[in-house]
């Protein structure tokens, strides 16, 4: 360190690495209303966005304290800490989950607990929520996953790997250049908070479903809590501000979600009205006042909820899910809500001192980070070994059951006259219920030139070409229910020389009640149609299901419609 570097520091003041008992109770705030939020309402609260500040917020005071006072950052160390505190309540909630979901889901969805489970355990969750939100076939698969909620703690995950790094540089370069490290570090994420926040903004308004989890679009709220964490020792309002500062941040808070429908705009610049707030509540500290905010945060129960904050956000959506899953609804009652959100809260507190603060106080684990680390690999191993057997028991079935004998499994040839059906034995359906995610039919190649549609409203076009003469062309148009059609009517066109096009889209029902559908899926039907009447095909294939209103959604039978005539 140069000496240029050692007074720039020896002038800035120093914010002590201490416990924060009001954001310790502020964790607790934002906690509460995400489990309020998950179990009764089904929004979207800002919860999850306090918690990702304040965690940024406090690894930055942190090391920024190391570099003040002449510490190493000994990241290895820090990692190991880090992830030996985080792994073990994981790894219970993950087995916990796993053997639910063996018990209690059905199997169609085994392969998808397997897919989430491996990504929750390497912290890749929100990218595996990202790629499945823009996959149709699995986005509500997807938004009931018991893994769900591990898609912000894969963020926070990544980047408690990144921003030591970050800090690390940032501490090379003050050496190297003789300016303060404060400084660099503010200019480093204050960039990184501009380039994040426009990127968000823009990634939200473009693909809101694929942004909500992308970390590019989440790295802002952590920039801001740094930025937080190097300002606060400049950030010396008065006792009144302070209070006024406590409370507007605990209501921007705490009506953020309830006040405005932010459901669709995270995280956007919507987001910016928990972060704000929850860096308002932290700049306003300990007021003494007896009016402060800061009066209810280090409240000896909600201080108590933030203690046991990390456990019970494992566990509450699990149990909320399972429990929807078991009573086969989609609400749930004040009753039943009550119950989940106290077994959550139980299970929390049980997790909390006996596994968590165990581990964390415990003196020959925590005296060389290669026990820490020796514990924390053995705990995900503990994870990876029933989980690669249960995924591999699955792919052993599958592959067995499609070498099964032709005879177990006849289908349409039962309907023939000389089949003995009273001969056929049992044996198990083909196929497996856990293979149904890929049974979905394909539309043959991209359409070729002379057929491929102009309008831009059509990006997709399938099409089967027959191999000798054109006996007849037809045309399926409609959504994921017309693309059901696809393994019939393809073997159908070969086989009598059809030219099949298809017009598919996911959700974009052809038909009737323009108004149920949006405004992409109704122009893309029209250019449909003036693309079929263009062409004059002998046939036009349409099929499409619609549920009412009034109807029990996944009990009722929703009706069809099916049309298999030209088009109007």
């Amino acid at each position: 360190m140069t000496i240029t570097t050692q007074a720039a520091q020896a002038a800035e003041p120093r914010v002590r690495t201490r416990f924060r008992p009001e954001v310790e109770g502020l964790r607790a705030v934002a906690l509460l209303i995400v489990v309020l939020y998950h179990v009764w309402l089904g929004r979207v609260s800002g919860g999850v966005d306090v918690f990702l500040l304040v965690s940024a917020f406090l690894l930055t005071v942190s090391f920024t304290e190391r570099v003040g006072s002449g510490e190493p950052f000994a990241l290895r160390r820090y990692w190991v800490r880090v992830f030996s505190r985080l792994v073990p309540p994981a790894v219970i909630v993950l087995l916990a989950t796993l053997a639910a979901g063996a018990a209690f889901f059905p199997q169609v969805r085994w392969g998808e607990l397997i897919d989430h489970a491996w990504a929750s355990l390497f912290y890749v969750q929100n990218w595996a929520m990202a790629f499945g939100a823009v996959d149709y076939h699995a986005a509500q698969a997807a938004t009931a996953s018991p893994f769900q909620h591990f898609w912000s703690l894969s963020i926070q995950g990544q980047v408690f790997i990144l921003w030591p790094l970050l800090l690390l540089g940032t501490q090379a370069a003050a050496r190297l250049t003789g300016a303060s490290f404060r400084t660099l570090a503010t200019i480093l994420f204050g960039t990184v908070f501009a380039l994040s926040l426009t990127f968000s903004i823009q990634e939200t308004a473009a693909n809101q479903s694929f942004a909500y989890f992308d970390t590019r679009a989440r790295l802002w709220e952590f920039a801001l809590g740094s930025l937080l964490a190097l300002a606060l020792p400049w950030l010396r309002p008065g006792k009144v501000l302070r209070v006024v500062l406590g409370w507007v941040g605990l209501a921007a808070i705490l009506l953020c979600g309830a006040a405005i429908q932010v459901d669709n705009q995270f995280p956007g610049w919507v987001a910016l009205i928990p972060t704000l707030g929850a860096a308002m509540v932290i700049t306003a500290a300990r007021t003494g006042h007896r009016m402060g905010a800061d009066r209810f945060l280090t409240a000896t129960p909600v201080r108590r909820l933030g203690g046991i904050s990390y456990a019970l956000y494992l566990w509450h959506w699990p149990i909320l899910i399972g429990y929807l899953v078991l009573a086969e609804t989609g609400e749930v009652t004040a009753v039943a809500g009550c119950l989940i959100i106290g077994v959550s809260a139980l299970l929390a507190w049980l997790t909390t001192w006996l596994v968590e603060r165990p581990l964390r106080s415990w003196g020959w684990m925590n005296r060389r980070k290669r026990r820490s680390a020796g514990i924390t690999i053995a705990l995900t191993i503990a994870v990876a070994i029933p989980l690669g057997g249960w995924e591999t028991r699955i792919g052993l079935t599958e592959r067995e059951l499609q070498t099964q004998a032709t005879r177990l499994n006849p289908g349409a040839a039962a309907l023939e006259p000389d089949f003995a059906l009273q001969d056929l034995p049992e044996a198990p359906l083909i196929p497996a219920e856990t293979a149904l995610d890929e049974e979905w039919g394909t539309a043959g190649p991209a359409c070729i030139p002379g057929y491929a549609p102009i309008s831009s409203a059509l990006e997709s076009c399938q099409q089967i070409e027959p191999d000798a003469g054109v006996a007849k062309t037809i045309v399926v148009i409609g959504d994921s229910h017309a693309q059901q059609l696809m393994p019939a009517l393809v073997p159908i066109a070969r086989e009598n020389n059809w030219r099949l096009i298809s017009l598919l889209k996911n959700a974009c029902r052809y038909g009737a009640d323009s108004s149920a559908r949006n405004q992409e899926c109704n122009d893309r039907n029209d250019a449909a149609k003036e693309y079929v009447l263009a062409l004059g095909p002998d046939a036009v294939l349409t099929h499409g299901t619609l549920s009412y209103p009034g109807k029990t959604p996944g009990r009722a039978c929703p009706r069809i419609r099916g049309r298999h005539s030209a088009l109007p």
